[in-house]
Formats: C-alpha cells, sequence, structure tokens
C-alpha cells in the first residue's frame, strides 16, 4: 500500500510539471521543519531571563529565511539567489518569471507588473510594504539592491486590501548580521550598437549598538524602439473610408543614481529604532521620428512627418522609520512613520510638417510634478498562548500632489480654461485588528478585519473634484498540515478587496490626440482624447484561493492553487463621441467609467524539483516551472471574449540550471511564453495582443567563492511584437488600428566581487 501511494504521488508531480506547473527556485524549509505562523517575530524575553514562548504574528518585516510552508497566509519569498540567478539588468526581467505575473508592453522593456492577468491597479505594488507614488517605475531599482521579493495571493490586514489579485512587495537590503561588501559592475550592449552600463556596492555590518545596510546603485542605458502602425476604416457597405500608414522610430538614453540604507539602532530595554533613507535621481533623454502617411480618406492626415526631443528628469527622496519596544508581558508595540517627496520634470517639443517639408504645426509640452506623501501607523501585539496571538493596529496617510502643465501649439497656450497649475490632496485613513492561531500541528488560521477610507480632491482654475470611499473587508486564512502525509498541506483563503480609483482616473482634465491635435476639427475614435471622470467608485471583490503544496527533498516544491474573484463596480476605459468644452466640434473622447460586475479564476501550477525527480539520472539539473491558466467573463459585455483587460488564456515559464561538473561553469535558461488573445472590452472596442514568446539565459563562471562572472543574454529570440484595437461605430462603420514593434536582444557581462 505504502509503495503504490509513493508511485501516485510521484506521477502526481510529473503531471503537475508536465501540465505547465512550476515555480522560479525559492527558499524551503525542510519537510520536518516546525510549523509556525508566516512572520514569526523574536521571541520576547522575560525578566527572568527565561525566553517566553514564540510570538506568532503577521508582519511587514519577514526574515528573508521564512518560506511559504511556514506561513498560515500563502506567501512565497523569492530570496538572493533567484534574485541574482538570470543576472537581470531591471526589476521588471526577475518579475516577469515569478508565478501568475504578467508583465505589460513590448518584451524587453519592462512595463507595469500584474497577478493573474489581471491589468494595471489589480495587484498591489509595495516597497518595503509600502505604496509608491504614482508613476513610480519599479525598473529604477537595481535588483542588486533588493534583498527579497514577497509575493502574496491574498491580501492580511496589515498590508491593506487594495489588492484584489494579490501583492508584491519588494523589500530593500536589510542584512546586517555579517559584515560584507559586494562590488558587482559590467556591461552590455542592445541590438549590437546600443552600449548599457551598470554599477552597484553594497555593505554591511554590526556592533552592539547599530546595525547597518548601505548600497548605491548607478546605472546607464541606451534603448531604440521602431513601430510600424496600420489603421482601416471601413464603411456599413463594406467600402474603405480610411487608410493610414505610421512608422515611428527613436533613441533614448538614461542614466540613473539609486542609495539606500538601513540602520538599526538598539536602544536597550527592549527598544530598537530602524531609519530607512531611500534616494533615486534619474535623467532621460530622446528623440524620434514619425512618418504618416494617409492614401484613401478625408480629411487629410494632419501632417506627413514629424520630428520631436524629449527630455525628462526625475528626483524621489524617501525616509521611513519603526520604532519597536518589545514588552515583558510578551506584548510588542511598533510605530512606523515616513515621508517621501518625489519631483519630475518633462519637456517635449514636437515639429510637424507637411508633404514636401513645409512646417505645419509645432507644439510644446511643459511639465513638472511633486508628490508630497506623510505617513504614519501603530500596532500592537500581544501572545495569548503559546502559538496564538492577536493585534491590531491604525494607519494615516496624506498626500499632496501638484501639476504643472503648459501645452503651447504654434506659441499659443491650448486648454487655457483648465488652467495650469492642478492640486491634488488625498488622505487615507485605516484601522485593523487581526487573530493568528496554530490551533494544533497541524492546523492554524488567521482572521482579519480591516476598515479603510479614502478621500481624494483636487482644484485647476475653480474647478473642484471631492471623492469619497470607504470599505470594510474581512479577511481569513488557513493551513492544514496533512497528518499522514507530512510534506503536504492545504490552504484556504476567503478574503474581500478593492481597487480604488488613481488620482489621474478621477481628475477631469484632457489629454489632446497627438494625431489630431487641432481641436476645431474631429478626431478618430481610435486616438482619442483622453480625460478622468470624478464620479468612479471602487471596485469591491470577493475571493476564494485553494491550494495544496508538497515539499520534496532538497528544498524543492510542487502545487496547484485555484483562485476565483467576484467583482463589483468594474471600471473600464469607454469611448464616446462628446460635445466637450475644449473644442469648437463633437470629439470621441475615452474615459473610465464603471461598467458593472465580472467573474474571474485560473488554476496555477507550480515546481522547483531536481531532474532526478523526475527520473533516474544524476546529472545536477534544477528544473523551475510555473503555468497558469487563467479565466474570466465581464457580464454586460457580449462574448466569446468578454474577459477583463489584459487577461491572456495562460501563461507559462520553464526554466534550468546546470552546475557543469568537475568546472565552475554552471548554465541556465528560461521560457517566458504568453499567448496571443482578443478581449472584447467594451461593446464597440476590441483589444488584441500577439504572442510573447522571451528567452533568457546565462553562464556563470565562479573564480572560487569571493568572485564570479556572469554573460547574460535577455530576449535572445527577439521578436516582433503585435497589438491591435478594433471600434465598431452605430452606424456599421468600424475603424481598426494594429500596430508592429521591434523587440531587440541585450547581451550582458558582469562582474562580480564580495569581500
Amino acid at each position: 500500500m505504502t509503495s503504490a501511494l509513493t508511485h501516485f504521488r510521484r506521477c502526481a508531480w510529473q503531471g503537475l510539471v508536465l501540465l505547465g506547473g512550476a515555480a522560479q527556485a525559492q527558499t524551503v524549509a525542510p519537510p520536518d521543519a516546525p510549523a509556525s505562523a508566516p512572520t514569526a517575530a523574536p521571541a520576547a524575553q522575560k525578566t527572568d531571563g527565561k525566553p517566553a514562548a514564540q510570538r506568532v504574528e503577521i508582519s511587514g518585516t519577514v526574515d528573508s529565511n521564512t518560506d511559504r510552508r511556514r506561513s498560515t497566509a500563502a506567501k512565497v519569498i523569492y530570496g538572493r539567489e533567484e534574485i541574482d540567478r538570470m543576472g537581470d539588468s531591471t526589476l521588471g526581467e526577475v518579475l516577469k518569471r515569478l508565478p501568475g505575473v504578467t508583465m505589460g508592453g513590448t518584451p524587453g522593456r519592462g512595463g507595469n507588473p500584474s497577478m493573474r492577468g489581471m491589468g494595471g491597479g489589480y495587484t498591489a505594488i509595495l516597497i518595503d510594504g509600502q505604496r509608491m507614488p504614482f508613476g513610480f517605475s519599479l525598473d529604477s531599482i537595481a535588483p542588486e539592491q533588493i534583498e527579497r521579493i514577497e509575493i502574496m495571493r491574498a491580501p492580511v490586514a496589515e498590508h491593506g486590501a487594495r489588492a484584489i489579485a494579490g501583492i508584491i512587495n519588494v523589500v530593500m537590503r536589510e542584512d546586517f548580521k555579517r559584515k560584507a561588501n559586494e562590488f558587482r559592475f559590467g556591461g552590455g550592449v542592445e541590438d549590437g550598437d546600443r552600449p548599457q552600463f551598470g554599477a552597484n556596492w553594497n555593505t554591511s555590518g554590526q556592533n552592539d549598538a547599530l546595525g547597518y545596510n548601505l548600497s548605491a546603485a548607478l546605472t546607464r542605458q541606451n534603448h531604440g524602439d521602431e513601430s510600424f502602425g496600420h489603421t482601416v476604416g471601413t464603411e456599413a457597405d463594406g467600402r474603405t473610408s480610411l487608410e493610414q500608414f505610421s512608422h515611428n522610430l527613436s533613441r533614448s538614453r538614461r542614466e540613473g543614481v539609486f542609495l539606500n540604507g538601513r540602520l538599526q539602532f538598539r536602544l536597550g530595554q527592549g527598544n530598537t529604532l530602524d531609519l530607512q533613507p531611500f534616494a533615486n535621481l534619474s535623467r532621460s533623454r530622446s528623440s524620434g521620428h514619425a512618418t504618416l502617411d494617409q492614401p484613401i480618406g478625408f480629411p487629410p492626415a494632419a501632417f506627413a512627418s514629424a520630428d520631436y526631443n524629449t527630455r525628462g528628469d526625475t528626483n524621489m527622496g524617501r525616509l521611513n522609520g519603526t520604532w519597536v519596544r518589545t514588552l515583558d508581558s510578551g506584548g510588542r508595540l511598533q510605530l512606523r512613520f515616513g515621508t517621501s517627496l518625489a519631483q519630475s520634470n518633462s519637456l517635449t517639443q514636437r515639429q510637424e510638417y507637411a508633404s514636401g517639408g513645409p512646417l505645419v504645426r509645432e507644439k510644446v509640452d511643459d511639465g513638472s510634478v511633486r508628490d508630497l506623501s506623510v505617513d504614519m501607523n501603530g500596532k500592537f501585539s500581544q501572545l495569548i498562548a503559546d502559538r496564538h496571538s492577536m493585534s491590531a493596529g491604525w494607519e494615516v496617510q496624506g498626500g499632496r500632489r501638484s501639476d504643472q502643465r503648459i501645452t503651447t501649439e504654434n506659441g499659443l497656450p491650448t486648454l487655457t480654461e483648465f488652467g495650469d497649475t492642478l492640486e491634488a490632496r488625498t488622505l487615507r485613513l485605516a484601522a485593523y485588528a487581526q487573530d493568528e492561531w496554530e490551533w494544533s500541528k497541524t492546523f492554524s488560521f488567521y482572521a482579519g478585519l480591516r476598515w479603510e477610507g479614502i478621500q481624494t480632491k483636487s482644484d485647476s482654475l475653480g474647478q473642484h473634484v471631492s471623492n469619497l470611499s470607504s470599505v470594510l473587508t474581512p479577511l481569513g486564512h488557513m493551513v492544514w498540515k496533512l497528518p499522514d502525509a507530512p510534506r503536504d498541506q492545504i490552504r484556504l483563503s476567503l478574503t474581500r478587496s478593492y481597487k480604488s480609483p488613481t488620482t489621474a482616473q478621477l481628475i477631469a482634465r484632457p489629454s489632446i490626440s497627438n494625431l489630431y491635435s487641432d481641436t476645431s476639427k474631429p478626431n478618430l475614435a481610435v486616438s482619442p482624447d483622453r480625460a478622468g471622470n470624478p464620479e468612479l467608485k471602487p471596485e469591491l471583490a470577493w475571493g476564494l484561493d485553494l491550494a495544496f503544496e508538497h515539499y520534496l527533498d532538497a528544498g524543492g516544491i510542487v502545487s496547484a492553487n485555484v483562485f476565483a474573484r467576484s467583482i463589483d463596480n468594474l471600471i473600464r476605459t469607454v469611448r464616446a463621441e462628446e460635445a466637450v468644452s475644449w473644442a469648437s466640434v463633437p470629439r470621441w473622447v475615452a474615459r473610465p467609467q464603471n461598467i458593472g460586475t465580472a467573474l474571474a479564476g485560473g488554476l496555477e501550477l507550480e515546481a522547483k524539483l531536481r531532474a532526478s525527480d523526475l527520473w533516474d539520472t544524476d546529472w545536477p539539473i534544477t528544473l523551475r516551472t510555473n503555468g497558469s491558466l487563467l479565466w474570466s467573463r465581464v457580464d454586460g459585455v457580449p462574448g466569446p471574449n468578454n474577459r477583463l483587460d489584459q487577461q491572456p488564456r495562460y501563461t507559462a515559464n520553464f526554466g534550468f540550471d546546470w552546475p557543469l561538473r568537475g568546472t565552475p561553469i554552471t548554465l541556465g535558461s528560461n521560457l517566458n511564453f504568453t499567448p496571443s488573445y482578443v478581449v472584447q472590452q467594451i461593446d464597440s472596442q476590441i483589444y488584441r495582443q500577439g504572442v510573447k514568446r522571451v528567452i533568457d539565459g546565462y553562464a556563470l563562471w565562479r573564480f572560487g567563492t569571493e568572485a564570479s562572472a556572469r554573460l547574460s543574454f535577455t530576449n535572445a529570440s527577439a521578436r516582433d511584437y503585435e497589438t491591435g484595437t478594433t471600434m465598431l461605430l452605430p452606424d456599421g462603420s468600424a475603424y481598426a488600428q494594429d500596430t508592429l514593434s521591434r523587440t531587440y536582444t541585450t547581451v550582458t557581462l558582469r562582474f562580480e566581487l564580495r569581500f
């Protein structure tokens, strides 16, 4: 019987892998590791010198070695080994290979990460447990500066419930338990002629009173972009009414400096103070040329060719602090405070020419954005009994955003009725309570309740907008370790979560179409103006997650997770022809709107294992693979492709690492695959996206324990990337717009020194 059961499990593991499962490598506890809470805090010290029972509570600062098996909430942690493996130069390249994560945009160009294919805004992106200012790019953070990446498939009260799809928490370098220095530098080339450079330094250490970790990164990147567009308009009778061909070619350069630190002061009597300074300075310059040919259609094209130049500067500083006092009673008091200031300036100059060369329009867009944020939160936790703790906390965050924008056309200002400066203010209040109890060695549960309210106000030239929303979210998690199978466990989560509108979605200030910038004339549905909607409501969702996990020897894992989300007040961008204040004729305008309800679900498979777990071999190969089958339905939008925006039907990753015996060389590769798909966004609008097939690889040469060299290939199979949109109008006419973008291969050689 035991032999048959073992054979059955082995076959099941293989089946999960072949179906498309499994995961990026991760630190996994050995099978006999004791169960505990997901973020066990250090044990309190009693006055008699004996250690108190271990605390069990969810916390935002988890030891990077705490693995998913010991966590009551579904949390997966990816440490330095996984982050370093492929030698990635941007954080986006790391994230795309994690289970359930998809990246928007052109392959090799980063983009916004999302979980479960649910698009931007459904995934909470945190840095050290805190949300960053709107517009902050994760790709400005060098992977070498990251301690670990935490993936949470369902929210917990402490991290917030604005996470319908899940949470990605990026934790900056924090290890100061040993004195160490790391220096990494290298360079590369994109498409054979665009150089890249990066250098990173990290130092850490501690004494009786202070622990520290300081790091700095310098990057310089050169990129090229080229795209081809084709737009066709047809009448109800099938006659072609419009045909346009466009071509865009641009070059860009970006330079950045990133500084980060973590200082821990031991104040005695159970008191510690952590300070986390953080600074990012970047500069970008780009120039490009565009052509527009319109053989069919009236009125004629707005221009035949255009030249443009853009420069941008972004500076950001942040300081977070955490004071912790450990009480003799087994309690713990925590107070966190933080402030951040981000400033960005941009200037775009565009000259448009008619056929034959005369200048017909010169447009200048000069803008600056200033974001100031101040927040404070507190938390008290108390050990109730052995492996049972409760905690409660509160949060206050205030933000102020100043957006100044001056746009001129042929020297004359435009959109003057909206003013040059927009002021927006946000106030967020939250309170929560949570209880975690390891009931027995085989069963643990977590229950939490969180209330959160957000108020957004904006003013521009006498126009006042105010939006107020609040949400109460219950959250529950449990894990059951099977008594007859100590390597197996089952997880269940039932949660309430939401997605609040962004400030940009709420503010009604318009952005004019580049192709039809003359507001005395109409534009087309495929090139609308864009504006916000101050009446938006937050999206609300109930979520269910059910997972099975099996842990293998030597840190391997095979798992399957089923999830479902029921969403109300779904927000979609809707295009409609409107009579607007900024134009003398009706214009097509794209605005976000609440359109109804939606359902989403899927199956997520993952595995990390050795080749010998699948077949009889002594090859020291490690396999990493994950896959997601995704499904959704938007009510009120006709099928068959009425899914959530940007959601493919499935995604898959497959990778391996192969240390060559008898040599200091390790080889590895990864295939990231997203199939083509079509989404019916609203009744009259269809979005299309082509296949994404990205192959990365690396070769690592170790010169001992303190030095190594890594040769990396990113997007080695560079393929053209296709996207498209179709608009169906009430009179039976239609417009189809397709874009083909080139992608590029980057080769990088990096040296790593430890001393």
